[in-house]
């Protein structure tokens, strides 16, 4: 598999075990990354990763969010000879519950990095989680008020 399909990968399980209420999945692809959160807070590693999800994200009856999360536009640059990519894309996250219908409920960008391993694996580098552009109702997905 070349580089860029790998990276464009690692985006697409992000999304699948968030949509699917796999948050230790999820946050298992943060092991070895440095995430930066609202207000240059940073964090780092796959346990507070877990935490903030778990602290945020309302996970409902059926075991998930009840979200989709698409990501589209990845823009990834790849550098072979050093082993790592830049990667900036967009996402749209669309939920649907009992109390509310499907509908968009917030947008932005990642700007992420990743490194490759000695086995020729990419894993996240670091990620720009900070890049929320537009807001919809956050009401039903997140335990917290505004969700910044």
């Amino acid at each position: 598999m070349n580089s860029a399909v790998a990276i464009a990968n690692l985006l697409y399980r992000y999304a699948e075990a968030i949509d699917g209420g796999d948050l230790v999945a999820a946050a298992d692809l943060f092991a070895r990354a440095e995430v930066r959160l609202a207000g240059d807070r940073r964090v780092q590693g796959s346990a507070p990763m877990l935490a903030l999800w778990q602290q945020n994200v309302r996970i409902h009856p059926c075991g998930t969010p009840r979200t989709k999360h698409v990501i589209s536009n990845p823009i990834i640059e790849v550098d072979e000879a050093a082993g790592t990519a830049n990667c900036r894309s967009y996402y749209t996250v669309f939920q649907a519950t009992p109390a509310l219908p499907l509908q968009p409920i917030c947008s932005g960008r990642y700007h992420d990095t990743f490194a490759r391993d000695g086995d020729g694996t990419w894993h996240f580098a670091t990620r720009d989680y900070s890049l929320l552009d537009l807001i919809g109702d956050l009401s039903d997905h997140l335990l917290t008020p505004s969700g910044r």
